[in-house]
C-alpha cells in the first residue's frame, strides 16, 4: 500500500513539475522543472512497476536538484532549502523498508530482501551535507567597518539645541539624527531597561483606513517631551516619569477618502519676543489630517488664539480642487527666520483634479502667508492674489525639510505628479521638478537648486526622506556644506548645500523603453556613486516555501514585463523594482557628523503594476477605504493603476530573503563598509519563528556619540541597537506593537541618558497596532 501511494504522490509532483516547467520553458525560463518533473514521473513508474530502478532513478533527481541549486544561488541556505526541501524528504521516504523492500527480491529460500538504496543514500549524505555547511556560510552579508577616527573635532550639528534635548524631527534643523550624549555606548548598552511606558489612549478604529500608522518621533524640550498620535492628538508629557501633563483633541475626524492616517510629529517654537512666562510664549505647532495647522501652548496644551483664525490655519486655502480627504499634511513642518514652512500629502492616483503640491511659508506669530512655492508655477512665489488658484496636481512634500539658516535654505524632497505611473502632458515645469531635491529661498520662496533623481518618473519614486545636512571634512581638510539625499531607489545623493553640485559622481545610465504609446521614457537615468540600488532580479532569485511556489514565481517573473530598474508600466503588467514602498523611505538615514559616516536601513520589496483602460476599470466599492495598493482609479486619465507586492502563492515575497539590512557607508568616499541582514520573520508567520532572514522595515534610525545606532522598523516589533562601527547587534527589546517610528534620545535631570521609542504599528506592512510611547536608560548606579 506505501508503495503504491508514494508512486502516486511522486506522479503527481512529475505531472505538476512537468506542467509548470514546460510553461516556464517557453517563456525562456529554466529547463530545470521539467527534466525534474520527467524523473518524478520515471520514479513513479518504477515505483509503479515494484522496479529497484526507482531508487537509483531518484538518486539521480536528488544529485541533479543539489548540482543545478548550487550552480544557481551558491551555499544560500534561504534559497536551497525551498529548491531541495521537497526531494531531499522523499528521498529520506525513500530509504525506508516500506519502500525499499517491495522493491527487493526473495531468496530460494523464502526470505525477502530489500533493495539496495547505496547511490540513493550517499547522494542524500552529500546534499544534507551542503544544507548544514550552508546554514553556516554568510552568502549575502557584507562584512566591514567604518573608520571610528573623529574627523571633524568641533562638528556643525545644526541649530543651538542643547546637548541633552532633542527639538526637531532629526533634532537639529539638520535632521542628522546625531545625539552628542554618550552615557550610552556599545560597552554597556546591553544593560539597557524600560524605565517608563506611556499609552496615549488612540488605537486604531475598526473604520480606520488601511494606512493607519504611529510614526512619530517626540520631541524634548526642557523637561517635557511633545508628540502627536496617528488621530493628531497633542501631547505632553514628563521626561522623567512619563506622566503625562496636557493632551489636545483637534476632532479632525476620520475620512474613508484619506490614504494615511497618520502624525510623524509636531514643531516646536519659542518667541523670544514674548515676555517670559506669557501666554503662548513657547508654542508647539499640530498639523492634522484635515489640513489644519494649530498652534497650541506648549505649556498646558491651550489654542493660541493669536496665531491665524483663532488658532487655526486652514491649508486647503486657494486649492484648485479640495475634496475633502484628498490633502494634509503627515509631517511637521519646519521653523526658520520667522516664518513657518510646510508641505502636503496628496492622495496618490485618485484623480487627475487633485490639490496643488504647494508649498508655503507664514509668518510664525500671526499665520499671515509670506510665500508659496508651486512646482507647477516655480515663478510665482508672491502670494497669489485673490481670485486665483495653485496649479492643480503638482509634485508635492509630504516628507520632512531640513535647514540651513546660514545659508538661508530650506530643503525639499519633492514627489512625482499624480497619476504616478502616466507621464502624459506633464508641463515643463513638471518634468524639472519631479521626484527632486529643491532647495528654496527661505525669505522668498524662490528656488536656487534643484537636483533631479528620476527623469520623467513613471513608478512613484518620490524623494521620500529628509535630506540630512553636515559639513564633510574633504581629504585636503577643507570643510563643505553638505547634504545627503536617500533615495526609494537606493542612490544616495551626496551634494554641496550651497548650489546641488554633486561631492559624489552622478552619473547618467541607459534606462528601458518600451511605454504605452501615449507616453514616453527617459533614455537615461540617474545614478550616484554611493548607492543601495538593487542588482536586476532573475529567475535565480525567486523564492518560496517550497519548490512549487517558487516555480510559480519563476513563471510570474517571465510573464511580467521586466527589463531592470526603470521598466516603464504596461497594459500586461509590470515588475517594479525597487517597488514604490522604496529602498529608503520617509526615515531616511542617520549621519554621525564627527565621523562622516551614515547608518541605514534599506529594504529590498519588488512590485507589480498594471494598466487598466478606463473602460475596464472596475468601479469603487461602496465603503472602500483609500489605499495605494489594489486598483487605483486615477480618475480623469486614460488608465488606472493596479499596484502591490510582488507575491507568490502563499502571500510571501516571490524574491528570496533578504528583505532588509542594516548598513554602513563612509560618506567621504562613498565606500559602503557593511551590509548585514536585519531583523527576524517572527512576526511575519503563524508561529513565532525567531529565523533572521532580514525583513523589510518602514522607520528611521538614530546615532549617538557613544558608537550606537538604534532602529526599530522592521515587521518583527523589535527595537535593537547595533554597532555603529561593524553593524554588530548589541541589544533588542520586544516592543508591545510595531516600532515604525524613529527613536530619540535624550538626557534627564539627574543625568541619566533615555532612549525613547513609539511603538505603534503600521497599516501598510499589517505589524501590530498599538499606542505605546516606551523609555530606556541604564540601570542606576
Amino acid at each position: 500500500m506505501a508503495i503504491m501511494i508514494t508512486a502516486i504522490l511522486f506522479a503527481l509532483i512529475g505531472i505538476a513539475l512537468g506542467a509548470g516547467g514546460t510553461q516556464l520553458l517557453m517563456l525562456g525560463g529554466s529547463a530545470y522543472y521539467l527534466l525534474a518533473g520527467i524523473g518524478f514521473l520515471a520514479t513513479a513508474v518504477l515505483l509503479y512497476m515494484r522496479q529497484s530502478a526507482a531508487l537509483l532513478v531518484y538518486a539521480i533527481v536528488v544529485i541533479g536538484s543539489l548540482i543545478w541549486a548550487v550552480w544557481e544561488v551558491g551555499l544560500d541556505w534561504w534559497q536551497l532549502g525551498p529548491r531541495g526541501g521537497v526531494v531531499i524528504v522523499l528521498g529520506l521516504w525513500m530509504l525506508t523498508p516500506w519502500i525499499r523492500k517491495p522493491l527487493g527480491f526473495q531468496s530460494p529460500t523464502g526470505a525477502r530482501y530489500s533493495a539496495s538504496a547505496t547511490p540513493l543514500a550517499v547522494v542524500l549524505g552529500i546534499s544534507v551535507l551542503v544544507a548544514v555547511i550552508s546554514m553556516f556560510t554568510n552568502s549575502t552579508d557584507l562584512e566591514g567597518q567604518l573608520s571610528e577616527e573623529q574627523v571633524a573635532a568641533a562638528p556643525n550639528l545644526g541649530g543651538n539645541v542643547p546637548p541633552g534635548e532633542w527639538h526637531q524631527y532629526g533634532r537639529t534643523p539638520f535632521g542628522q539624527r546625531y545625539s552628542p550624549l554618550d552615557q550610552v555606548n556599545v560597552e554597556n548598552v546591553d544593560e539597557l531597561e524600560e524605565v517608563w511606558r506611556y499609552q496615549t489612549g488612540d488605537v486604531k478604529l475598526p473604520e480606520d483606513v488601511g494606512e493607519t500608522t504611529y510614526q512619530v518621533t517626540p520631541l524634548k524640550v526642557g523637561n517635557s517631551l511633545y508628540l502627536c498620535t496617528p488621530h493628531n492628538w497633542a501631547i505632553s508629557v514628563n521626561a522623567t516619569t512619563g506622566e503625562e501633563q496636557w493632551k489636545f483633541d483637534p476632532n479632525a475626524g476620520l475620512n474613508p477618502d484619506r490614504q494615511h492616517q497618520t502624525c510623524r510629529g509636531v514643531t516646536y517654537y519659542v518667541d523670544t519676543a514674548a515676555q517670559p512666562g506669557a501666554a503662548c510664549a513657547q508654542r508647539v505647532y499640530l498639523p492634522t489630517s484635515d489640513a489644519r495647522l494649530i498652534a497650541l501652548d506648549a505649556t498646558n496644551g491651550e489654542v493660541c488664539t493669536s496665531f491665524a483664525d483663532q488658532g487655526t490655519l486652514q491649508l486647503e486655502a486657494k486649492m484648485p480642487y479640495n475634496p475633502a480627504g484628498y490633502y494634509y499634511s503627515t509631517s511637521p513642518p519646519v521653523i526658520a527666520a520667522g516664518k513657518i514652512i510646510i508641505g502636503g500629502a496628496v492622495n496618490d492616483n485618485y484623480s487627475i483634479r487633485s490639490p496643488s503640491g504647494v508649498i508655503r511659508a507664514f509668518d510664525v506669530n500671526t499665520g499671515e502667508l509670506v510665500w508659496n512655492w508651486d512646482s507647477g508655477n516655480p515663478t510665482q512665489t508672491e502670494p497669489l492674489p485673490e481670485g486665483e488658484t495653485y496649479s492643480a496636481n503638482s509634485p508635492n512634500s509630504w516628507s520632512i525639510f531640513s535647514v540651513d539658516e546660514d545659508l538661508g535654505l530650506v530643503y525639499i524632497p519633492l514627489g512625482n505628479q499624480v497619476p504616478d505611473q502616466l507621464g502624459m502632458g506633464r508641463s515643463e515645469a513638471v518634468e524639472k521638478y519631479s521626484s527632486s531635491i529643491v532647495a528654496l529661498d527661505i525669505n522668498t520662496g524662490a528656488d536656487r537648486w534643484v537636483q533631479q533623481t528620476v527623469h520623467h518618473d513613471l513608478w512613484d519614486m518620490d524623494v521620500p526622506a529628509q535630506p540630512v545636512l553636515l559639513d564633510l571634512t574633504q581629504d585636503d581638510g577643507t570643510s563643505v556644506p553638505a547634504l545627503v539625499g536617500p533615495t526609494k531607489q537606493g542612490d544616495i545623493y551626496v551634494l554641496d548645500r550651497r548650489n546641488g553640485n554633486p561631492l559624489l559622481p552622478i552619473t547618467e545610465q541607459p534606462a528601458p523603453g518600451g511605454a504605452i504609446p501615449e507616453d514616453f521614457t527617459s533614455p537615461t537615468q540617474p545614478v550616484t556613486a554611493l548607492t543601495f540600488r538593487p542588482e536586476r532580479l532573475e529567475g535565480r532569485d525567486m523564492w518560496g516555501v517550497t519548490m512549487f511556489d517558487q516555480m510559480v514565481c519563476r513563471i510570474r517573473l517571465k510573464q511580467l514585463k521586466y527589463d531592470g530598474m526603470y521598466t516603464p508600466p504596461s497594459l500586461e503588467g509590470t515588475l517594479v523594482y525597487p517597488g514604490n514602498f522604496g529602498t529608503f523611505n520617509w526615515g531616511s538615514v542617520a549621519v554621525d557628523p564627527e565621523r562622516m559616516v551614515m547608518f541605514g536601513m534599506p529594504t529590498y520589496l519588488a512590485f507589480t503594476s498594471r494598466l487598466i483602460p478606463r473602460a475596464e476599470v472596475p468601479a469603487r466599492e461602496e465603503g472602500q477605504t483609500g489605499s495605494e495598493q489594489g486598483v487605483n482609479q486615477n480618475e480623469g486619465a486614460p488608465y488606472a493603476v493596479e499596484m502591490g507586492p510582488f507575491l507568490g502563492p502563499l502571500q510571501i515575497p516571490c524574491q528570496a530573503p533578504p528583505w532588509g539590512y542594516v548598513a554602513g557607508a563612509d560618506l567621504r568616499t562613498g565606500e559602503i563598509a557593511y551590509k548585514q541582514k536585519n531583523g527576524t520573520v517572527y512576526d511575519m508567520t503563524p508561529l513565532p519563528l525567531p529565523f533572521k532572514l532580514g525583513v523589510p522595515g518602514i522607520g528611521g534610525p538614530m546615532i549617538t556619540k557613544g558608537g550606537v545606532a538604534f532602529l526599530g522598523a522592521a515587521v518583527d516589533n523589535y527595537l535593537r541597537a547595533y554597532n555603529l562601527t561593524t553593524g554588530e547587534q548589541l541589544w533588542e527589546s520586544r516592543l508591545p506593537a510595531g516600532g515604525q517610528a524613529t527613536p530619540m534620545t535624550y538626557a534627564v535631570e539627574d543625568g541619566r541618558q533615555f532612549v525613547v521609542m513609539v511603538a505603534g504599528g503600521h497599516g501598510s506592512v499589517g505589524t501590530k497596532p498599538g499606542d505605546y510611547v516606551i523609555a530606556y536608560s541604564l540601570p542606576r548606579q
